[in-house]
């Protein structure tokens, strides 16, 4: 590895870019190559960033076959993660996949074999851990401050919110919200709490706002989700109900909550009547008295400018950055997230079955 981390990029679309925007701030990386199947796709998008003499490939296994890498992108459409990461960390590159992990359960598990195999990290696209209110969040529940945690719910949804493309089509995307921001908020509520494992989900997913022609301009080409609720039975006596919308009749699924034996957390999801948005609320009894108050974030504070907290695609990026450097350990370890995974999977199979389904995690 040389004074510059080598970094490739496959695949080019939208979420590439919030990758290289970064990227090329970093002064200790150095973008060596990028691929995408649309022909003159990743050559116009290096181009844009002024990177004319980076090569450009229609094919990972170009990529990987031209240029030599320390670390990757995957920002590939969803049924593809598997098979570009694969190839990526057998070719000796530490990776960062896009959100959701993967497509099935089975290809996640492969992706995690991959990386122990290869003994190349992998870590997920997660930025929102690197939110500096989620980092608060989590630090109080992970006290233990709560107690036992025996019931978390996710809330939040668009009230308008299909975002179209490639997200509509069940080949590329395999699912709509549920592997679109579903998967966020999954991470979300279980993160928090250690990741149990998930044993049984019955789930419910329609398409009623996408299939009609007053709320989706091409509901002939919409064959994924845009709503989906679920009742995670979770190892360790916790019930996790999940709810998420791209569409829906109302401005909210409601909030995120945790509850513990010796207290509770809950995000309030939208605006108050003073619009002031998203706020934190602590729960707990104290000398036999009820104690609710808001919780305030720790952000870094310099009395000469102004309060800056951190931008979390930019620690999403440098962490991945920093990781290469010390060969590991990864951010966003794939062998937590295959248990979310495995939870919008079960949501899948149990939403196309309508029944409950068990969840199997096989032997990694």
């Amino acid at each position: 590895m040389g004074d510059k981390i080598r970094i490739g990029i496959c695949g080019t679309g939208g979420i590439a870019h919030s990758h290289m925007n970064n990227y090329v701030k970093f002064s200790d990386v150095e973008i060596v190559g990028a691929c995408d199947i649309v022909p003159g796709k990743a050559r116009a998008f290096l181009d844009r960033y002024d990177l004319t003499n980076v090569p450009a490939f229609e094919s990972v296994y170009d990529m990987i076959k031209n240029v030599e890498m320390d670390g990757a992108s995957v920002c590939t459409y969803n049924t593809t993660h598997a098979e570009c990461t694969i190839a990526l960390l057998e070719a000796g590159a530490h990776v960062l996949c896009e959100k959701p992990m993967s497509f099935t359960l089975q290809e996640a598990v492969e992706m995690v074999r991959a990386s122990r195999r290869t003994g190349k990290f992998l870590t997920i696209g997660f930025q929102p851990r690197f939110d500096f209110m989620r980092q608060r969040v989590d630090s109080i529940i992970q006290s233990g401050a709560l107690g036992k945690v025996y019931y978390v719910q996710s809330g939040g949804g668009r009230r308008r919110g299909i975002p179209g493309g490639t997200f509509i089509d069940s080949s590329k995307a395999g699912f709509g919200c549920l592997g679109d921001i579903g998967c966020y908020s999954i991470d979300e509520c279980l993160h928090a709490i250690g990741y149990p494992k998930p044993l049984t989900v019955s789930a419910v997913a329609t398409d009623y706002f996408g299939k009609n022609p007053k709320y989706w301009p091409e509901p002939d080409k919409f064959d994924v989700d845009d709503f989906s609720v679920a009742f995670v039975r979770l190892e360790g006596d916790v019930t996790f109900v999940f709810k998420q919308s791209w569409a829906m009749h109302a401005d909210s699924l409601g909030d995120t909550l945790w509850l513990g034996t010796e207290g509770a957390i809950k995000i309030i999801n939208g605006f108050d009547e003073l619009r002031r948005p998203s706020r934190v609320m602590y729960f707990t009894d104290i000398n036999g008295q009820h104690l609710d108050s808001y919780i305030e974030a720790n952000v870094p504070f310099n009395a000469y400018t102004t309060v800056r907290p951190r931008d979390m695609w930019e620690g999403k990026m440098r962490s991945f950055v920093d990781a290469i450097k010390t060969n590991g350990p990864a951010p966003v370890p794939a062998e937590e997230i295959l248990y979310n995974q495995a939870i919008i999977d079960g949501i899948y199979r149990s939403a196309k079955l309508k029944k409950e389904v068990e969840i199997e995690i096989p032997e990694i």
